[in-house]
């Protein structure tokens, strides 16, 4: 933790009580609310809470985050109101845990691998080993499986994090990333100065790549600088929206570096349950709604993008070889014997692997070969 004299100091405060005989106020500086409440009433009784992503305002995560936003106020009839603020606005990308845990934020949009720096279990909540399920399969893992009281353990019994979190939206599979000449081999990778999070940083280190890990906004002008010489973030809207076609032209698409990742919706903990149990129950079932708003602007526009990145600024698109994949799965191996040896870390990999063993089984016995039936309408589409 990082201040545990704010933490007692925030935990005493009663919010309801605040928020009841409290007027509206006007904004305050960022560094004046540290330690207090960020929430406060309105006029008319709504609770205005502060949230702030990791994301910068033009990326499409924030508009992601914007649709949770509306659907909050939207079924809450304005008695929730939230002032959604960009990374950088209160804290930094990689501070947003802190924030939501200091009570310096009411609310939280990122993702766990951000504070991986504080625990490498954070990355096994989407961005961890690839045992043959995707996003929605570890999503089930969350919600059905176990995942979502191995998270209440990670940061409320073993860091002591006064926060509620839940995860929301699971992302298609991430690229490999942008490289500026072709790769096809294990042997190509070697050397190279890569940008990615958590865990795929050690899984690439095995395979011979130096590692940086930068929030979105810092990846181009790293680039540019020669600090890294191939990288990935997400998607290709985020991809090119920040510039990477103006540093890279070849980009792979599938990985297994981060197959599964979903958004983490954070909240202050004594914030949270101090809110009336329907305002708790609209907080937390607009994570769901918001899930599917997210997987619909989602592939209506990183489709569209993939097409304009290679008609429009020259992109040659390619699907990471299989040998690159296998190399992949087999560092995988190497970290799993490591990461087992923390207990806590075993505890989570076991249950994953028993729910993708027996749900995977499920989802792949009945998936139909898209591939074949795609081939079979547009001929010639496919370079794979």
């Amino acid at each position: 933790m990082n201040d545990l004299v704010k933490q007692d100091a925030l935990k005493k405060v009663n919010r309801r009580s605040f928020l009841k005989g409290t007027a509206a106020v006007g904004a305050v500086a960022a560094a004046s609310t540290i330690g207090a409440p960020a929430v406060h009433a309105g006029a008319h009784g709504a609770i205005t809470m502060k949230m702030q992503t990791s994301w910068p305002a033009s990326e499409i995560f924030q508009e992601m985050a914007q649709q949770y936003v509306d659907r909050v106020e939207a079924m809450s009839n304005g008695r929730l109101k939230i002032e959604l603020l960009p990374a950088g606005a209160v804290v930094a990308a990689f501070q947003v845990l802190d924030a939501v845990n200091d009570g310096v934020l009411d609310a939280g949009h990122d993702v766990p691998v951000y504070w991986y720096g504080k625990n490498k279990a954070a990355s096994l909540f989407g961005t961890g080993p690839v045992f043959g399920g995707n996003a929605n399969t570890m999503m089930g893992w969350f919600y059905k499986g176990g995942g979502q009281e191995l998270y209440r353990e990670l940061t409320q019994d073993i860091m002591g994090l006064n926060v509620v979190g839940m995860m929301g939206f699971p992302m298609f599979p991430q690229p490999f990333g942008w490289f500026k000449g072709e790769v096809s081999k294990r042997g190509d990778l070697k050397g190279f100065k890569y940008r990615t999070v958590g865990l795929a940083a050690d899984l690439l280190q095995k395979m011979g790549m130096s590692v940086a890990q930068l929030p979105g906004g810092e990846i181009v002008p790293a680039m540019e600088r020669g600090v890294i010489d191939a990288f990935e973030f997400n998607n290709p809207t985020s991809d090119r929206r920040f510039g990477a076609a103006d540093v890279a032209k070849n980009y792979y698409l599938s990985s297994y570096h981060q197959a599964s990742e979903s958004f983490e919706f954070l909240f202050n903990k004594d914030f949270f349950e101090d809110l009336d149990p329907d305002l708790q129950a609209i907080l937390t079932h607009s994570v769901e709604a918001t899930s599917t708003a997210n997987t619909m602007l989602a592939l209506d526009q990183y489709s569209r993008d993939l097409d304009e990145l290679q008609k429009q600024e020259g992109v040659t698109v390619h699907r990471t070889s299989k040998d690159i994949l296998a190399a992949q799965l087999d560092s995988w191996d190497e970290l799993i014997v490591e990461l087992e040896k923390d207990p806590f870390m075993k505890k989570c990999l076991d249950s994953q692997r028993a729910w993708v063993e027996r749900c995977s089984y499920y989802e792949i016995m009945a998936g139909t070969d898209l591939v074949t039936a795609y081939n079979h309408y547009f001929p010639g589409r496919l370079k794979m």
